[in-house]
């Protein structure tokens, strides 16, 4: 399997988790007061993890699979609005063609906001930058979520894994 499918693969779980703990917290006491949520006062509240993780997706498909994707830096402003930027960013995940991304070794290049500049290969920028990046933003949320009372645990959080479950077998 290629750097690239294993890629997509794994932010179509991560997006699928982020819909499951979004979908959950719709129907929450809280409700859209959730969005306000933060873990510390130095921390980015819940409405922007959500856009974080999103954003970290839209970010490889750009630097990996040159698509071109504009980002949207705006607030979300709602569960429902979280749903349909979740929704949007599977449809763009499913159709990216893994084939058009660069050769693992191929060099990606990139310089954050504060000045940092990265230069590594591929698979590497996939593996070391692009997929931790989502994955902090992705338990931000859930740690938001559940630090609120949100009744949602590991299940929840890997519930991708359900679909490689067996069936219990009878004992001897």
């Amino acid at each position: 399997m290629s750097y690239a499918t294993a890629a997509l693969a794994t932010y179509a779980n991560i997006l699928g988790t982020l819909d499951t703990l979004v979908t959950k917290a719709e129907g929450h006491e809280k409700g859209e007061a959730l969005l306000q949520a933060q873990l510390a006062e130095d921390m980015f509240p819940l409405h922007t993890q959500i856009r974080f993780t999103i954003d970290q997706v839209m970010t490889a498909l750009n630097r990996l699979g040159n698509a071109g994707h504009a980002a949207d830096d705006s607030d979300i402003a709602s569960l429902k609005e979280a749903r349909e930027r979740i929704a949007r960013a599977q449809a763009l995940v499913a159709g990216t063609d893994p084939a058009g991304w660069p050769a693992s070794g191929d060099t990606v290049e990139f310089t954050l906001p504060n000045g940092m500049s990265f230069a590594m290969q591929a698979h590497e920028y996939c593996r070391d930058w692009a997929t931790p990046q989502v994955y902090f933003h992705l338990m931000a949320a859930y740690s938001i979520l559940r630090a609120e009372g949100l009744a949602i645990g590991k299940a929840d959080y890997v519930g991708y894994m359900m679909k490689y479950l067996k069936q219990p077998t009878a004992a001897a």
